[in-house]
């Protein structure tokens, strides 16, 4: 047998002589070929097993040209969309095969193009990206070194790459159309910054319903920060404190991680307390983690956009060469009872 730092490592030859074939069959087996017959595989994998026999990783990539290791390059993992996110990749890309490296960027585009290239040097077979706002160099430069990707969650434009994301449009509109029904007729649409797609998106779902619902221009407000994380907090405790001299009752926070932090400040500032105020946010955090805060979401459909990112990924490794897609997941909205509803 085999051995490396002291450990005793099983050989296709072991496998052999316990089962009295040939190493091509054993090997054939192991691989689960159609050549040799069902029975056979499933004795010789049993064994193998029995055995703690692990195949050659290495060998194999060397052999078909691909590793089966895919590259998830994340956002920001101080936010459990992130975290909910990569879990649910890794769940689909086990069930395909594939094993994940996972990375964060933090948004921030030059550390995001050293992951790319060490992902590349590492040899995935494809990466899946949740871009910055300035990811557009990192996505020529995959495309010039010829590696599969897709991006994830956000788009940077029809046509640019594959992309998979949530319908933020119809989520934004759901969000502020669930406040308008409950009463809500004042309302403001906040973020901490400007992300990429998605802030532009959700801003044009908000104002949609604002149309259809006939609210005037004056009770319509919008804020994001854009600015060090540092600020966000007294930044947008000012924010609130000027929505609340204005009248305003109904917000609809970019996203679940924000909202919590809003619904923190006004339980924490004595001139927000007892503010008769809605809130809806997106993401649905609570729909997969506890949360004490009850908080009315929108469901992204974490499920279906890790299904979709991974089977399009797995297509352009296998030679799919049609023009860039860009997939769109259907949303619900959850209440849970923030949108607290006017008597």
């Amino acid at each position: 047998m085999g051995q490396s730092n002291g450990i005793r490592r099983v050989t296709l030859q072991d496998i052999a002589r316990e089962t009295g074939y040939s190493i091509n069959t054993v090997s054939h087996a192991l691989r689960n070929k159609d050549d040799i017959a069902r029975e056979t595989r499933e004795r010789i994998q049993r064994v193998a097993q029995d055995m703690g026999y692990m195949g050659n990783q290495i060998a194999s990539s060397l052999r078909s040209g691909r590793t089966r290791t895919l590259a998830v390059i994340l956002g920001n993992m101080s936010n459990p969309f992130y975290g909910i996110m990569a879990d649910t990749i890794q769940d689909v890309a086990a069930a395909r095969d594939y094993s994940l490296q996972i990375m964060c960027s933090r948004e921030r585009a030059e550390l995001e193009q050293r992951l790319v290239e060490s992902a590349v040097s590492r040899r995935v077979d494809g990466i899946l990206l949740f871009p910055t706002n300035d990811s557009l160099p990192t996505v020529k430069r995959l495309q010039a070194l010829g590696i599969p990707f897709v991006l994830m969650s956000r788009t940077l434009g029809d046509g640019v790459a594959d992309s998979v994301t949530s319908d933020e449009v119809q989520g934004a509109h759901l969000a502020a159309a669930h406040l308008i029904e409950h009463g809500r007729r004042a309302l403001g649409y906040l973020a901490h910054q400007r992300i990429v797609y998605s802030y532009e998106k959700r801003l044009e779902g908000f104002m949609r319903a604002c149309d259809a619902a006939r609210i005037p221009a004056e009770d319509r407000h919008v804020y994001s920060g854009a600015m060090p994380e540092r600020d966000w907090h007294s930044s947008v405790t000012a924010c609130l404190l000027d929505w609340h001299r204005a009248g305003v009752d109904g917000l609809f926070v970019f996203c679940d991680e924000e909202a919590w932090h809003v619904q923190s400040v006004i339980q924490q500032t004595p001139e927000l307390q007892g503010w008769d105020v809605g809130i809806v946010s997106f993401d649905n955090i609570q729909g997969t983690q506890f949360f004490p805060a009850d908080l009315c979401s929108v469901d992204c459909n974490f499920t279906e956009m890790a299904r979709r990112g991974v089977d399009l990924l797995r297509d352009r490794i296998h030679g799919d060469d049609r023009p860039p897609r860009t997939v769109t997941c259907p949303v619900r909205l959850v209440c849970r009872g923030s949108c607290r509803p006017k008597g």
